[in-house]
């Protein structure tokens, strides 16, 4: 059975008039009729009374009518489903962010996208860059936005913007007087440091390499789960900790925090998607006001 056959039994039956359910369906007499046909040699069951030069619907055409009705009806909800998906009309997008990106980069694109698609649903959900990575592998997240690099033969990763990592500790640290640190100065000061897995942490961790020191060389007093309390934690003692410029900014700016001098390289915001799923009106729109807010013109 097909929605034609759904629609050409139900002009018939409402109708009571072959030539006048032709005409309205832009069809030939001959087509409705076989069609009806059809329908009844399927199921083996009468829908109309030949009466004459008359067709009337019987019970099991009453009947059936009701049925076909909401069939159609409910075919036409779905078409609509698809229509307003597809304009953007309604929709739900599920973004997984990295903390300092979901805290400090992310909620102002996600504003103006709201402002520009106010029926599409946004869910955001928080977690360290492998956390992330693995959301959008299994399906959970429709994009990702991390800040570690990550190597999943699943994902494609695109540079979408740029950070900074600063060293950064509380006034009283000797660090805080602004000399500029040698590489092997960094040994000389207790660390408090994000988790293993967060972007931050991996971004540092390949500083350091790069300046030929590693991780494991630092005295790490501890390590917290979350920018805030790592900036808490290094406000309250002679610690020195690597986070986002985009964490601190406001602390330094009123001296809370003073800034090391050590020169450390940007690193990239990533965006990540699957390679093989389907790219929803909504992901895309989302990724074109990125590209738009990072765009030099």
């Amino acid at each position: 059975m097909t929605l034609e056959q759904l629609r050409i039994f139900v002009e018939v039956a409402e109708r009571q008039h072959l030539t006048q359910a032709a005409d309205a369906l832009a069809l030939t007499p001959s087509a409705v009729s076989a069609s009806i046909r059809v329908l009844e040699n399927r199921y083996s069951t009468p829908l109309f009374n030949r009466v004459g030069r008359r067709i009337e619907t019987n019970e099991a055409g009453r009947i059936f009518l009701t049925e076909a009705r909401a069939t159609l009806a409910s075919a036409r909800a779905a078409e609509l489903t698809l229509a307003e998906l597809g304009g953007l009309k309604r929709g739900t997008l599920s973004i997984q962010a990295s903390q300092t990106i979901s805290s400090y980069w992310l909620p102002e694109l996600l504003v103006r996208f709201r402002q520009m698609y106010p029926q599409i649903e946004l869910c955001l959900t928080v977690g360290n860059t492998q956390q992330v990575a693995q959301a959008v592998v299994e399906g959970t997240a429709d994009l990702g936005f991390v800040e570690g690099n990550i190597d999943e033969a699943a994902l494609t990763v695109e540079t979408v913007g740029e950070d900074r990592i600063v060293a950064v500790v509380a006034p009283g640290h000797p660090w805080a007087n602004g000399e500029k640190l040698k590489p092997e100065d960094l040994l000389n000061s207790q660390w408090i440091m994000r988790e293993q897995g967060s972007g931050t942490r991996s971004a540092f961790e390949e500083m350091l390499a790069a300046i030929g020191l590693d991780v494991n060389q630092l005295q790490i007093a501890l390590t917290l789960p979350s920018n805030e309390a790592v900036r808490s934690a290094v406000m309250s003692g002679s610690f020195a900790t690597a986070v986002s410029e985009l964490v601190v900014a406001s602390h330094l700016q009123v001296g809370l925090l003073c800034k090391v001098d050590i020169d450390l390289p940007p690193r990239p915001f990533y965006l990540l998607h699957h390679k093989e799923r389907y790219k929803t009106k909504a992901s895309l729109a989302l990724q074109e006001l990125i590209q738009q807010r990072t765009s030099p013109f």
